[in-house]
């Protein structure tokens, strides 16, 4: 078994383990007064939260999901949207050399959620602004993807 783990500190694990049990579907495998543990099966991630008294910006550029097919990034946004989520949309969109669909979420503390498809290679960095791959924030147009 190889599981991908992120240890993820937040300032409100109730508020937490909601978000992530509507992004992952599943409910936590356990949870302790400061602690909460998912076991995603596809992929393969150990992600776990750690309570914690602060957290101070974004640590992270981004986390995200790389998805085969366009149907699937409707899917997720769709089940998402259904959870009460807003979905920043991007469709067609040019970023770190190559063309995909995509749409974010961001959890509670600030940390964004990508849901991508990549269609093809581009040989342009971004055909939108220089902010491609730089942090963003929610009004942000531009995504910060680095991953095709």
């Amino acid at each position: 078994m190889l599981n991908v783990h992120v240890g993820l500190n937040v300032t409100n694990l109730e508020n937490s383990m909601e978000f992530y049990k509507k992004v992952f579907g599943v409910d936590p495998v356990k949870v302790k007064k400061d602690y909460a543990k998912f076991l995603l099966e596809q992929p393969g991630l150990n992600f776990t939260l750690n309570q914690s008294n602060k957290v101070e910006g974004n640590q992270v550029g981004h986390f995200g999901f790389q998805l085969e097919t366009e149907d699937e990034v409707l899917l997720h946004k769709e089940r998402l949207e259904k959870e009460g989520f807003f979905a920043r949309v991007e469709i067609d969109t040019t970023c770190c050399y190559a063309v995909q669909d995509k749409f974010w979420v961001t959890d509670p503390d600030g940390n964004e959620w990508e849901f991508f498809y990549t269609k093809a290679d581009a040989e342009v960095h971004s055909k939108a602004t220089d902010e491609c791959c730089t942090a963003s924030t929610p009004t942000a147009t531009s995504s910060t993807c680095c991953n095709n």
